[in-house]
């Protein structure tokens, strides 16, 4: 009997919000309609697009479900760039931690899913169902912020990528963080409810400006006032990646963010159109065939 299992994740555009909290790190989800594709069948047993991290969730779902047998092909299709601050590697982490456990008969919480990733890397928890705050050093699920309304985002790059294991790696890191902790407070307290696209935005915007002092987003000063300026609710960061988030209204046309996109990188030559994008609520889907 053939079989075909379908994982797909969201990536993110950055965080909404990162930071610590009384010295304990956290960051916000910002999933976007970008995704990460695991397919598993049972042709010959073969990897296909899977990179090292995600060759080891694959290795590391295997040990936690006390098995080192996967006689499955799968299949790994990402329309993330690695790299930028998109959770690229937590998507592909993810999908390919609950295929296997499906492949297998198996299911995963979100939980169980975050601590095999953290294992791996610092993770995003763009796996769980809604908005949550998370200790992406370790997995844990500290809050679950609920579904948020859908706001556009013109999605930028500032150039270059970020090695996240080495950028966590840095010993100032949370000491920078602790500096500012007021600020991400503050902005915390704007993404509980009533949560409005107003709030989400002026959230972000906080955070994004805090986070200047341990990975500079150049101009982001002028930037934020330029785009306000121009119709914008906000922009929010990449906090450990290279991209920005210029944050719309819900209603906002395709047509007006390509005349915003355009009018933002001519503005700001440095910076890159990469696409736009639409803030959703996170969570996973599996299919089976």
């Amino acid at each position: 009997m053939s079989m075909r299992i379908e994982v797909k994740v969201p990536g993110s555009c950055g965080e909404l919000v990162q930071g610590t909290a009384a010295g304990v790190p956290f960051l916000v989800t910002c999933p976007v309609n970008l995704y990460t594709r695991v397919i598993i069948s049972n042709g010959p047993q073969r990897l296909s697009g899977l990179g090292s991290k995600a060759q080891a969730a694959l290795h590391r779902t295997l040990d936690y479900l006390g098995t080192d047998r996967f006689p499955f092909a799968m299949d790994l299709q990402s329309q993330l760039p690695c790299g930028k601050g998109m959770a690229s590697s937590s998507a592909d982490i993810a999908a390919v931690c609950l295929g296997t456990a499906a492949a297998l008969g198996k299911t995963l919480t979100p939980e169980e899913t975050a601590r095999i990733a953290a294992g791996i890397e610092p993770t995003d928890g763009v796996f769980f169902n809604g908005i949550v705050k998370i200790n992406h050093m370790t997995g844990e699920c500290q809050e679950r912020l609920g579904v948020f309304p859908r706001l556009r985002i013109v999605v930028l790059d500032t150039g270059g990528v970020v090695d996240t294991l080495a950028f966590h790696a840095k010993n100032d890191l949370q000491r920078l963080s602790r500096r500012h902790e007021q600020e991400t407070a503050a902005a915390l307290e704007l993404l509980r409810l009533p949560c409005t696209p107003q709030r989400i935005a002026a959230a972000a915007t906080k955070s994004a400006l805090a986070n200047q002092c341990i990975l500079e987003k150049k101009a982001l000063e002028g930037l934020v006032e330029f785009v306000l300026a121009h119709g914008a609710l906000g922009v929010n960061a990449a906090h450990s990646g290279t991209i920005l988030g210029v944050l719309f209204a819900p209603e906002t046309s395709s047509e007006v963010l390509a005349d915003q996109a355009e009018a933002v990188c001519q503005a700001y030559p440095h910076l890159q159109y990469l696409q736009t994008a639409d803030l959703i609520s996170g969570g996973y889907t599996i299919e089976k065939g």
